[in-house]
């Protein structure tokens, strides 16, 4: 199961079949052995369709990563496996992380309301930010409407001529806000589960009010900056990936239909549910700091991990921010899905932080990443 957080679709470069480079995978590093499973995945995620794919897993043992498939449809690059790329919602585990850091703080609680930091902001069509905590916008059981179910946000960013038109238009996190209270919640606040990219939204904007910075300030002091992730950015309103990067692709809502580079677009319309930008190794570490008790002191790693059922698979529980998985072996890991269009990753470690994978692939249209976590892990 995955759970996307599709926020852009895109035309641009129409990319004619004839260009397609044939998949071809890249040599493991060290210790490629004891993931050979793992690179079959990567590969057969390209031989049904993905563009390309590249991966990194670390253990006790190093560093490994491999790629496969192809980087640029136009000149048949490949993959590199230093690539830099939209990682949309996982961008929800750095922000849920930075308010459990406030919270170990004591400079706010996730008990208290919406309406306590952002008076009036949650209101309209039945929402009430008086009867939802801070809690139930990081474990999507606010009832929050989801603004990318919005029909006149999906004709501006999910179809070839809306994109064509709107890629590179900012928004801010009210204008999304706004658009989620036109419609009536999903249902009673901590009645159920939805998911909700509003939910994050709100949460970047509970962290400004808290702190009087921005949420990617507090992104990058508190996690980027401590961890050395030189590969990870909140761009804001920037549209270009740094590089080394790859070419993001889409089919929009037709897998049959014609190809187009979506590489760049202006990530505001992810805001704080989905606007970072990373690589596999940086993700890695991430989620092996995280799990591994690093950032949060043990009283709010275990709030971050207690997880309610998301209705959706059974195999999959979502905590705060954090999504804990069961895979088809039965081991247990953490971490967090991300789709955005051209893009499609997923990064998560073991209980203890000390075995983690990262993968992504650049095109939204064919391809799991559970494969590759199963391939690894198990």
């Amino acid at each position: 199961m995955r759970v996307r957080t599709t926020l852009v679709g895109a035309t641009a470069l129409l990319v004619s079949a004839a260009l397609a480079a044939p998949a071809v995978a890249a040599a493991d590093g060290p210790g490629g052995g004891r993931h050979t499973a793992t690179r079959k995945a990567i590969e057969a995620a390209v031989a049904a369709g993905v563009p390309g794919a590249t991966v990194t897993a670390r253990d006790a043992h190093g560093t490994w990563s491999a790629t496969a498939g192809t980087g640029d449809l136009r000149t048949g690059a490949p993959r590199s496996t230093a690539d830099r790329y939209r990682v949309a919602s996982i961008t929800k585990s750095f922000v849920a992380t930075v308010l459990l850091q406030l919270e170990a703080e004591g400079r706010l609680s996730l008990d208290d309301t919406v309406d306590r930091w952002l008076p009036g902001v949650v209101h309209g069509h039945g929402h009430d930010g008086r009867h939802i905590t801070l809690r139930q916008l990081l474990n999507h059981t606010s009832g929050i409407y989801n603004y990318l179910a919005d029909a006149g946000f999906q004709r501006a960013y999910f179809t070839e001529d809306g994109f064509s038109e709107h890629r590179y238009d900012t928004v801010t996190p009210g204008d999304l806000v706004a658009i989620a209270m036109r419609h009536k919640p999903d249902f009673a606040a901590g009645t159920s589960w939805n998911y909700s990219n509003t939910n994050y939204v709100l949460a970047g904007m509970v962290i400004e009010k808290a702190t009087g910075h921005p949420y990617a300030a507090e992104i990058s002091r508190r996690i980027v900056r401590p961890l050395h992730l030189t590969a990870t950015s909140l761009p804001g309103t920037k549209v270009t990936l740094p590089r080394p990067s790859s070419r993001a692709y889409s089919k929009f809502k037709n897998p049959h239909g014609p190809t187009y580079d979506v590489t760049t677009l202006n990530p505001s319309i992810g805001s704080s549910a989905g606007e970072m930008i990373s690589d596999s190794a940086d993700l890695d570490r991430f989620y092996g700091a995280l799990l591994g008790g690093k950032l949060l002191p043990p009283e709010q790693l275990k709030e971050m991990k207690t997880t309610v059922d998301t209705g959706i698979a059974p195999n999959v529980r979502y905590g705060l921010g954090l999504m804990e998985t069961t895979l088809t072996c039965g081991v247990h890991v953490w971490g967090h899905t991300g789709g955005i269009h051209g893009s499609s990753s997923e990064a998560a470690a073991t209980e203890d932080g000390r075995h983690s994978v990262a993968v992504n692939f650049n095109g939204d249209w064919s391809g799991e990443t559970a494969p590759v976590l199963d391939g690894e892990f198990c």
